[in-house]
């Protein structure tokens, strides 16, 4: 992979746990499959929040969030988007995981259109 954060070892663990990209229908689903999307936890009329995911691939979370903490110590954008996640008030966890979301949807679109990494400055809004 040409995602800065993800060394060989562990490019390799994210594409032995995915697999084809095509069996999932958006990057959304495979956030779900890798246990970093959050999840509501609701009984009845009651909302009590959003929460991190216990179930998921394993081996596919620890991989998202190695890659993503180190991209958040060395990689420009990715630090920018760390610190804008803690000066919302996340803490170091739960800015790392935003950030490994983030970076699973470019590796959706990444392995869905076999393209490597093209990092593109953020149009002004």
């Amino acid at each position: 992979m040409s995602m800065p954060g993800v060394g060989i070892k562990t490019a390799a663990t994210i594409l032995l746990t995915i697999g084809d990209a095509r069996t999932f229908t958006s990057a959304g689903h495979l956030a779900a499959y890798a246990g970093i999307a959050p999840v509501t936890r609701r009984s009845g009329t009651s909302i009590r929040g959003e929460f991190p995911a216990r179930s998921g691939n394993k081996q596919l979370k620890n991989a998202l969030f190695r890659s993503a903490w180190i991209a958040s110590c060395h990689h420009p954008a990715s630090k920018a988007y760390y610190q804008k996640k803690r000066g919302q008030g996340k803490k170091h966890n739960a800015a790392v995981i935003c950030l490994a979301r983030r970076r699973c949807d470019v590796i959706y679109s990444m392995l869905r259109h076999g393209t490597f990494y093209d990092e593109k400055p953020a149009l002004p809004a």
